[in-house]
């Protein structure tokens, strides 16, 4: 499938820094810019480019070709493209596969997606590692990096920024099965659909909620449990959105917290949160639950994390995981309530199902919870 992007102009790549990559454009032509950041996964390009926790962000791909695969529309985790831009080595505009219903190429003109590619990917990601996660500007209609810079300069830095108002839901809606058990409030910051699946899949009946819905509200819905979601931004700005969760977990209700909502939780808690050097986003990060001493194989994609040191200090909070590259945390629990999450996404599937069972522990905490206020 030839598209009419297929005799690419040139584009280029300006990090904050004032360092360039020049390379070839890719999907829309134009500008785009945003925080740079690299996924290490070799597969899942579609999940990953529609995750709302990626809104704001330009990702450079590991992999040394994307698009192969082509585009499937039931393989999303939202409703769009949620990605600033994209960084890649090669990008192909045909495709392999015979289920797919158009090239990537198409995908991110229909999405308004500029990128470049036939870059020296390990390089970047090498510079990044090195340097930090900072801002960068993709251009492949500018050519003058002066203009460029003048552009880049009024991008705002992540730290410190909101952005979970800009993907949360507008309004309430309900999934699964209205008879189904348990009926789950879901507090929407950014969800990935494979999170409402793994609620639904086990016998959840879900109400998903803007992130601004007063406590009053979420009650109404008579939920038997709390799931935070995930979500992108820098989780110490979200003022409102500690306060509800910190009234959430008050309720004394089950509450589970995924990646975003975990670092609310944390926050609820008084435990503060700070943006890291280069973040995590990857398919195979290994955790370890120190409960039961295992390792996971986890997704993972995050900027921020909780501090650890304070955590030691509250003696209210038990640390349940810890990242075996790095040691952050990873995973928490309260111990006065029947509320935990974790910093990684258990809904995906890298292992392909190590951390499902984290799921399977929310439900028992429900259904334990209602055998004692029965």
């Amino acid at each position: 499938m030839q598209s009419k992007y297929s005799a690419r102009p040139n584009a280029i790549l300006l990090l904050q820094d004032g360092k360039v990559f020049h390379g070839k454009a890719a999907g829309k032509i134009g500008t785009t810019s945003g925080e740079i950041c690299f996924n290490t996964g070799m597969t899942g390009y579609q999940e990953i480019y529609t995750d709302p926790s990626y809104f704001g962000q330009i990702i450079v791909m590991n992999n040394a070709h994307v698009g192969n695969y082509g585009i499937e529309e039931s393989e999303v985790e939202s409703g769009s493209v949620k990605i600033a831009g994209m960084i890649c080595k090669k990008f192909n505009n045909g495709y392999s596969r015979p289920r797919a219903q158009k090239s990537l190429q198409t995908y991110f003109e229909e999405n308004n997606i500029v990128s470049i590619s036939d870059v020296d990917t390990r390089a970047i990601v090498r510079y990044i590692r090195d340097k930090g996660a900072m801002n960068c500007i993709i251009s492949s209609e500018i050519s003058d990096i002066e203009v460029l810079k003048k552009q880049l300069a009024q991008v705002p830095s992540m730290e410190g920024l909101e952005l979970s108002s800009k993907v949360t839901t507008k309004k309430a809606y309900n999934l699964g099965n209205e008879n189904a058990e348990h009926r789950v409030a879901v507090l929407d910051f950014g969800a990935k659909q494979n999170i409402l699946r793994s609620l639904a899949e086990r016998n959840c009946y879900l109400k998903v909620f803007p992130m601004k819905t007063p406590l009053s509200e979420i009650l109404a819905f008579e939920p038997d449990g709390f799931m935070l979601t995930n979500g992108p931004g820098d989780p110490g700005v979200m003022v409102d959105e500690i306060k509800l969760v910190k009234e959430v977990v008050a309720v004394g209700k089950p509450v589970f917290g995924i990646c975003l909502g975990h670092q609310l939780l944390a926050l609820s808690q008084g435990i503060s949160t700070y943006k890291m050097h280069a973040g995590h986003r990857g398919i195979n990060h290994p955790v370890k639950n120190l409960i039961s001493g295992k390792c996971e194989i986890t997704s993972q994609n995050h900027g921020f994390t909780v501090d650890a040191e304070e955590i030691k200090n509250n003696k209210n909070i038990e640390v349940t995981h810890i990242n075996l590259n790095d040691n952050t945390i990873e995973g928490i629990r309260l111990k006065d309530k029947k509320a935990f999450s974790v910093q990684y996404h258990p809904e995906s599937n890298p292992g392909p199902y190590d951390s499902r069972y984290l799921f399977d522990e929310f439900v028992q905490n429900i259904k334990s919870y209602k055998l004692v206020t029965a």
